[in-house]
């Protein structure tokens, strides 16, 4: 499948981009090497190349896969001069398929061709010439780490559609990320759809103003947890996938709190509560002030008033 001279790439690393967990990571021995390729370490991640054709050209480093609710976007590094960038998805079973055909750009849309996602993918990263494509010489290229799409996807943010606070009980529903894959009649699949009973989604909530939390897990879209009626609460969710060794939890959903008897000082805090009371005694006790003042002066004025009537 793969072109002779190219080599497959190292086990991936603990690490959604597909970095590299290799003894080989730490020393590059004789075991290690192969005849013919050029072994570069960048950023704690080996990746190999293939110089052919034309030995000038750079190839590319720093190769890394993103990926959120399986849209998936290959990264590398330098940007080209005088040169291009193709890409060639190789497949454990798939027919390699090329992407963003002599680019300039550093990265590449390769959500398409990842279609089947429980296959295990490399990116080849080739650097041509406006002419090298139509040259029998194979072009200097990169490799990137293996990706598995269902296994190292990150899952995106649940979104919470409604939520309610009723008597002792908390309701909350929302909503699966989308994909970008689409059913035949053109809507998006959910992550759901792909992941199935593999999917689970974790609430954290806690007592608002409090640090404690609790947790529920469902497999379904709401949770129904028991609450004091008394008290607001705040919480998010995210999704899980418990078969991963890693990239187990998604993202986090943005917090959202309850409203239900919420009153000034659960709103701002006991601090504002104390800054305004500090603020109100000084004010009275100004005004208190001021008033014996004022009413010392006005005794002493009248006092002053009535002499000259006494010396008559």
């Amino acid at each position: 499948m793969s072109p002779e001279g190219r080599t497959q790439p190292f086990p991936p690393k603990e690490h959604f981009q597909v970095a590299i967990n290799s003894k080989c990571l730490m020393k590059l021995n004789n075991d290690c090497r192969e005849p013919g390729i050029t072994y570069n370490r960048t950023d704690g991640t080996l990746l190999f190349s293939v110089f052919k054709g034309n030995p000038e050209l750079p190839t590319a480093v720093n190769i890394t896969w993103s990926s959120i609710n399986f849209k998936t976007i290959l990264q590398w590094q330098p940007k080209p001069s005088g040169y291009f960038y193709t890409v060639e998805i190789h497949g454990q079973i798939s027919d390699t398929k090329k992407k963003c055909i002599m680019t300039t750009e550093t990265e590449c849309d390769v959500t398409d061709v990842l279609r089947n996602v429980k296959e295990t993918y490399t990116a080849h990263i080739l650097s041509v010439t406006s002419s090298g494509m139509d040259n029998f010489e194979e072009p200097p290229f990169a490799v990137s780490e293996k990706f598995t799409p269902y296994s190292q996807t990150v899952l995106g943010k649940p979104e919470i559609q409604n939520y309610t606070q009723k008597d002792s009980k908390l309701n909350i529903v929302f909503q699966d990320p989308l994909t970008p894959y689409t059913f035949p009649n053109g809507s998006f699949q959910s992550i759901r759809d792909i992941f199935q009973h593999d999917l689970e989604y974790k609430l954290y909530y806690w007592k608002d103003q409090s640090s404690g939390k609790k947790d529920a897990i469902t497999k379904s879209q709401k949770f129904e947890v028991s609450v004091e009626n008394t008290k607001n609460y705040c919480f998010y969710i995210q999704g899980i996938i418990p078969s991963r060794r890693e990239n187990r939890y998604g993202q986090e959903s943005m917090v959202l709190c309850t409203s239900i008897g919420r009153n000034i000082l659960d709103e701002y805090g006991a601090e504002v509560f104390i800054i305004i009371a500090v603020i109100a005694i000084a004010v009275i006790t100004l005004a208190i002030v001021l008033s014996v003042i004022l009413c010392k002066r006005k005794k002493a004025k009248a006092a002053r008033e009535k002499e000259p009537l006494n010396g008559v």
